[in-house]
């Protein structure tokens, strides 16, 4: 099947994502040693961690990547085995990268439509029905508040921040339940921050369930109902917006005592 259990109907009230102890090896490295959590309809869960916390590497097993090598993926309470990232998609679990999959030299309703074509005509004279992609590309994007005068423009010509909201309304027109996001505000300046920031509260408003991974605690505390710290692989702890202060969260994700110890050495200057 499609990697899912299909058969079986979703459990009402279940996540619409949940990790139990997934643990991921390559080799002889572990890059994942026993990560679970969960994301709700309409919650934004942040997921922390410096480099080499093992964000990639459960991105890349969520999305259909990588098999783990133990532990359970459920979507809506029914069992997941994701072979691809097609299976990933069909069951409504989409991902937005850093490199957000674009080609900067073709249009924006080219990019928008990428695989996805819609067609007009039939047997050898089916074609790219060009017109109703650029209404729709057009009426999406000024949906979240981007005036896309000429959706034949290039993609390259939209700034960052633009870009990363094509992206995502690309995800959110084909159906997708769960959203990914791999770092959307890394590289982007403040008002563009500003920009995919409202818009994942627009996402969330929809009763998508969405996951932001970041290494930037105020920019998950923005807009996160739930936070999830990992470390070396391993999950941390999950934590409530209402149970930790911004303070706290970073001080977690940074290295906790070990952080502490390093600024009382350099006389608190950390």
């Amino acid at each position: 099947m499609g990697r899912l259990e299909s058969f079986s109907p979703a459990v009402p009230g279940a996540p619409l994502i949940e990790v139990r102890d997934v643990v991921k090896h390559f080799g002889p490295v572990i890059a994942l040693g026993g990560v679970s959590m969960k994301v709700h309809a309409g919650e934004v869960l942040c997921l922390l961690g410096d480099n080499g916390a093992g964000k990639s590497t459960l991105i890349g097993t969520l999305s259909g990547v990588h098999r783990p090598t133990r532990g359970e993926l459920l979507i809506e309470g029914r069992p997941a085995d994701f072979r691809s990232p097609r299976d990933a998609l069909d069951a409504g679990i989409a991902t937005v990268f850093q490199d957000l999959a674009m080609i900067p030299l073709m249009s924006v309703t080219r990019n928008f439509f990428m695989g996805r074509e819609p067609v007009k005509g039939w047997g050898p004279l089916r074609r790219f029905d060009l017109a109703t992609a650029d209404r729709i590309t057009h009426d999406e994007m000024q949906r979240i508040g981007i005036d896309v005068r000429d959706p034949q423009q290039a993609v390259g010509t939209l700034s960052g921040g633009e870009r990363q909201c094509v992206a995502i309304a690309r995800a959110v027109h084909f159906g997708a339940k769960v959203l990914i996001l791999d770092e959307p505000t890394s590289a982007l300046g403040v008002a563009q921050t500003s920009m995919v920031l409202k818009y994942i509260h627009q996402v969330r408003a929809r009763g998508l369930g969405v996951i932001f991974i970041t290494h930037n605690v105020r920019h998950a505390y923005a807009v996160g109902d739930r936070f999830t710290v990992l470390n070396r692989g391993r999950t941390l702890g999950t934590h409530a917006k209402h149970e930790i202060a911004m303070d706290e969260l970073q001080n977690l994700m940074a290295g906790g005592k070990e952080l502490q110890g390093v600024s009382a050495e350099l006389g608190g200057t950390i």
